[in-house]
């Protein structure tokens, strides 16, 4: 199977940022996002996670893990 990239950079960027914003707004590090993540059977290193936010390239079901994770019930996409 064969990866198909979906979003263009700008929207990579878009997803790392709000991603990162409801780290802040929860008060969550990346050492809590990977122990919150393991919880629900996805390991990751805090440093592949750390590279993978900063980087802004991830799929959407990792992006969707990690709100779960931080128990994102509402998202506001702008502001």
């Amino acid at each position: 199977m064969s990866y198909v990239r979906f979003m263009s950079d700008l929207e990579d960027k878009q997803a790392a940022r709000i991603l990162r914003a409801e780290m802040v707004r929860r008060g969550v590090d990346y050492a809590d996002l990977r122990e919150r993540l393991a919880a629900r059977g996805l390991e990751v290193s805090e440093s592949s996670l750390r590279n993978k936010v900063s980087r802004g390239t991830f799929a959407a079901d990792f992006f969707l893990h990690c709100l779960a994770a931080m128990d994102v019930q509402n998202l506001r996409l702008t502001e």
